[in-house]
């Protein structure tokens, strides 16, 4: 398997400092859960078939990806040519810079609710973020054990920006989408998400914030197309 290359990238210093407000900090632990700022960026395609991102640290090294795994050549052919894609499963793998799994992701079938099941590589399972509410602001519950153990709360009927809070309704971390400019969000489905996280977090609730950054965009945006 190869080794993702980490050349940093100054657009995205600039992104998180510029278009999501965020001051640059000291350095993290170098990995996807030690790191206080993750960038999401969903790779462009004109038609997407598989959703495929990098995610990097504030600097623009990057950290991991997150790859769908398990689709057949008709399943493509069918999101290729119909908006049936919000009703599949998906499966997804957040991998380390070495392209090995550290979690895995099923969002099953969706009408209008979206659930995210979150286990590590092993089968374990870690916990779940479960829709609340289809109109107005979209809030997600996160779930470990049978019990909820915080929230992610949309700030606009878009759901582009997210507070997540902990158990007790505390803000423990953000999520702010960015824009890579109006040319390129009109002709493709690439969506950047920023997120901070604001203190040392205990597992599991640390491994969901990570899987909620990185799933966003396919928990609520998946049927979304262009400006969405």
């Amino acid at each position: 398997m190869t080794t993702q290359s980490n050349t940093p990238d100054p657009k995205v210093s600039r992104q998180v400092q510029q278009q999501a407000g965020i001051a640059p900090s000291g350095p993290g632990g170098g990995t996807l859960f030690t790191e206080p700022v993750l960038v999401v960026n969903q790779k462009a395609k004109l038609i997407e078939l598989t959703n495929e991102y990098k995610v990097m640290d504030q600097h623009g090294n990057q950290l991991g990806s997150v790859a769908e795994v398990g689709q057949s050549a008709l399943r493509k052919v069918v999101r290729f040519i119909s908006d049936w894609d919000q009703y599949f499963t998906h499966k997804l793998e957040i991998r380390d810079p070495q392209g090995q799994p550290v979690l895995r992701l099923t969002r099953p079938a969706k009408i209008f609710k979206s659930r995210v099941i979150v286990t590590r590589p092993d089968g374990e399972p870690v916990g779940e973020l479960v829709q609340q509410n289809v109109f107005g602001k979209i809030n997600f519950a996160i779930n470990a054990g049978g019990t909820q153990i915080g929230a992610i709360k949309g700030e606009n009927w878009r759901a582009w920006n997210f507070a997540v809070v902990d158990q007790a309704g505390t803000e423990v971390a953000r999520i702010t989408k960015t824009w890579e400019g109006l040319a390129k969000t009109m002709f493709t489905t690439a969506d950047n998400y920023v997120l901070q996280i604001h203190q040392q977090l205990p597992e599991p609730l640390r491994s969901l914030v990570v899987a909620t950054a990185l799933t966003v965009d396919t928990a609520l945006k998946q049927d979304a197309r262009g400006l969405g």
